[in-house]
Formats: structure tokens, sequence, C-alpha cells
């Protein structure tokens, strides 16, 4: 946000020269207005009174102030603070007359326009309210142009911005479990009627989830127990035979 409070000079320069030459017309009109027999009383030319001071001079010179300020800034709030005393120059200009009535008992006259009807209304236009309003207008606008933050600022503020530095992240790599041998007195003996499939699993339990180390010897031990079986079958008919051999011998 910090970058958005700097704004282009040209984004107030126009409005604010133009205040400022309004400003200095505004200033400079009741001093040469005469010698073009364009003013008010008294129709002399750099003749200064109480009325010109505080309705003309002194409003011209918080226009040209402001005008000024609008011009040569770089950073928007001062910007905006010279527009919005343009303004109040302008409405100086044209409510000046009327407003100094609430401080003062005996308000400044402006003077009465010389001419005739239609170069007094320019008169009055030229000199007073035509001039506060024109005045008002320009620092209207300046005024929206300046608080809008467009596009075009925010990215010329993303890249007064440096960018941050930061430290490059090494990926943590785990190791991976080692599985260690089984010692021999835990291993399984295998007999040799054992399938080859039942092998396996014993050897690489990871390619049968399925089945639990209980179950695998279940099934090993229900395969050997025929072999047993037949045994001590043979052992009990040679015991038979020893003992028929042994009572015919006698």
């Amino acid at each position: 946000m910090a970058g958005t409070l700097r704004v282009r000079r040209s984004r107030g320069a126009f409005s604010g020269a133009l205040l400022v030459l309004l400003g200095l017309w505004g200033g400079l009109a009741p001093l040469i207005g005469p010698l073009l027999h364009f003013a008010y009383t008294p129709d002399r030319a750099w003749v200064v009174t109480s009325g010109r001071i505080w309705l003309e001079f002194i409003p011209a010179g918080v226009v040209i102030v402001g005008g000024l300020m609008m011009t040569a800034s770089k950073l928007r709030p001062w910007a905006l603070l010279g527009a919005s005393i343009a303004v109040i120059g302008g409405g100086w200009f044209a409510l000046g007359s009327v407003v100094a009535r609430l401080w003062m008992r005996t308000p400044p006259a402006q003077g009465t326009p010389v001419g005739g009807p239609i170069i007094r209304t320019l008169e009055e236009l030229g000199f007073f309210t035509g001039l506060g309003a024109v005045i008002i207008c320009f620092a209207a606008i300046a005024l929206g142009r300046l608080s809008v933050i467009s596009v075009r600022d925010a990215s010329l503020a993303d890249r007064a911005v440096p960018p941050v530095p930061t430290a490059p992240v090494e990926p943590v790599s785990e190791p991976l479990p080692v599985r260690e041998p089984l010692p021999a007195s835990e291993r399984i003996p295998l007999s040799d009627d054992q399938d080859p499939e039942s092998t396996a699993q014993l050897r690489n339990p990871t390619t049968s989830t399925a089945r639990t180390p209980m179950a695998t010897l279940a099934r090993i031990a229900s395969r050997t127990k025929p072999a047993k079986d037949s045994s001590d079958d043979s052992s009990a008919s040679d015991d038979s035979s020893t003992l028929s051999r042994t009572g015919s011998s006698s």
C-alpha cells in the first residue's frame, strides 16, 4: 500500500497549471482591467483597496498555491491537499462577499461593475461568480482523478517494491526403512512338497497383504501333517512285523 501513495506528476499537472492561470487572472484582472474599461469601481489601474485584497487577491493566492502543489507533487495526499485548497479559493471567489458578513460587521465592498448591461454581466462572471465556479470545477476534476487508484498505478507500485530475498529451501528426504533379515533360529523351515507360491510369499511377505503369518503357518502345518502320519503308520507296521517274527521263532 505504501507504493500507491505515489502518483505520476502528469495526473494533476494539467489541472494544476489551469488553476495557476485562473488564480493569476483573478489577482491581476482588478489591477489591469481598468485599462480596458473592464473593471469594478474604483475604475483606476493598479489601485489596491480592502475589497480587492479580501475578495480577489487573497483567494487568488490560495488558488495559485493549490495549483502549484498539484503540479509539483508526486505524492497523492499532497496533491489531494492542493486540490482541496483550490476548491476553497474558488468558493471564496464565488461567495466571499456574502460569507464575509458572518465575521465582519462591515464586509469589504467589491465595488460596482462599470459599463453597459452586457459588460457588467461579463465582469460579474469574470471577476467573481463565474471565475469561482470554473476554479471549483477544475479542482473537483483533479480531486476525482487523484482519489482513484488505477490499474497502472497499482502495477507501478508493485514494480517499485523490491522483492524480499528468501533463503533456498533444500528438500528433506527421509531414508527408506531397511528390513533386517531374521535370525536363523526364527526362520521357518519349508518341506520339499511346499508349493512355490507359498514359499515366495514367506520369502517376500509384501507380495500378499491379505494373508497373515499365522494363516501361512497353519497352511504349512496342514500340508506337512500327512507325511508325519505315514511315517507313524510305517513304524507301527515295522513293530508288528517284529513281534510276529519273535513269536514264530519261539
